[in-house]
This record gives C-alpha cells, sequence and structure tokens, in this order.
C-alpha cells in the first residue's frame, strides 16, 4: 500500500526572498512569539500555538510568516501543521535565524 505524500501550501523560494521581507514578517510581536513556538516545538497548527489572539488571527500570520518564506506548511487531514524553514533561512541568510529567536523582548520605559 502506498503512502500519501504531504501536500504543502505555497511558499516563496528563499532564493527570491530578500532579507527585508524576512525581517518584515518577523517584527510583528505575536509572529516572534509564534516563530520562537514553532522554533521549540518542532511543528504545530494554529490551534496548538499558546498566543494571546484569537485562532483566526493566528492563522493570519502563519500565512504572512509563509509569505515571508520562514515558515513551511504542510496538510493532513484538515489539520495545517507549520514548521519554521531552519535549513532553508540558514542558507539564503547564514546567522540570522539564531539572533532572532535569542533577542530579548524591549525593556518597558519605567514609569516613576
Amino acid at each position: 500500500m502506498r503512502e500519501a505524500q504531504d501536500t504543502w501550501l505555497p511558499q516563496p523560494d528563499l532564493e527570491e526572498v530578500d532579507l527585508g521581507t524576512v525581517l518584515q514578517a518577523v517584527a510583528d510581536p505575536v509572529r516572534l512569539q509564534i516563530v520562537r513556538l514553532l522554533d521549540a516545538a518542532g511543528e504545530a497548527s494554529c490551534t496548538s500555538l499558546d498566543v494571546p489572539v484569537k485562532r483566526s488571527t493566528v492563522s493570519h500570520h502563519l500565512k504572512i510568516l509563509r509569505e515571508g518564506g520562514v515558515v513551511a506548511t504542510r496538510l493532513v487531514g484538515n489539520a495545517r501543521l507549520s514548521r519554521l524553514r531552519r535549513d532553508d533561512l540558514e542558507d539564503r541568510f547564514p546567522g540570522l535565524l539564531a539572533p532572532i529567536l535569542l533577542a530579548r523582548p524591549p525593556a518597558r520605559p519605567r514609569t516613576d
């Protein structure tokens, strides 16, 4: 019996994506949190990502990340599982991903 091939949503060839597009995709705090969660989980659906927005908003953020070349999404039944394009990003933009994943959030202004 033959196994079904994974079906992947369209994603850009990273050779055609510029650095600004990738940085813009991860600039939003929720999208950055999604990238960090995917890095830790390996792969996840929008319903399994613990972010402080509605599921439809998570889906929208994942679409922006996919179109920006940051994540890849495959269809498994009714689920859409996304994963970080770690190797592709490292090949195209060596050393870019580590500081994005490790950067601390900005300090909150003091209100003294």
